[in-house]
């Protein structure tokens, strides 16, 4: 049996596996090792990345929901504060009109006023045109002089 050759190359195939898997296999193991040892780090690495990418998508989409809150907030102020200035302009416009008006009826009253006065003054003009006229005529100068005397006592009665 030892002198079968084909016993040593089994022999020796044996030998050169078993030194092979001594020497060969502990830089397979550790190649594999390390490469395992990479894979596990992208891993992890991938995990930290995928949940940072889901905080900052969970930010984007409170910060998104936040201003579309201001958004509508501004619009609904906006809204409230068109409202309230229309309300303002509506009003202040009410008030001028009153105050026109008012001015205006004051204007026509005045202006009744003076043409009462006018009328009166006219009237008074006439009668003490006509008074004077009719006295000229009727009066003679002897009644004349009796009534200058008579409004002459009563005047000086009224100042004493």
């Amino acid at each position: 049996m030892l002198q079968n050759p084909e016993t040593w190359v089994a022999v020796a195939f044996i030998i050169l596996m078993a030194m092979g898997l001594y020497w060969g296999l502990r830089p397979i193991i550790r190649g594999l090792d390390a490469r395992a040892d990479r894979i596990r780090k992208e891993i992890q690495e991938a995990e930290q990345l995928r949940e940072e990418a889901q905080k900052q998508l969970a930010d984007y989409k409170r910060k998104q929901r936040e201003a579309q809150r201001e958004a509508e907030e501004i619009i609904e102020h906006a809204k409230v504060e068109a409202k309230r200035m229309h309300e303002q302009s509506q009003k202040d416009l009410e008030d001028q009109l009153a105050r026109r008006e008012r001015l205006t009826l004051e204007k026509i009253e005045q202006a009744e006023q003076r043409a009462l006065q006018e009328v009166r003054n006219y009237v008074v003009d006439i009668a003490v045109a006509a008074t004077e006229k009719l006295l000229r005529e009727s009066l003679t100068e002897k009644r004349s002089a009796a009534l200058v005397d008579e409004a002459i006592e009563d005047v000086s009665n009224r100042l004493h």
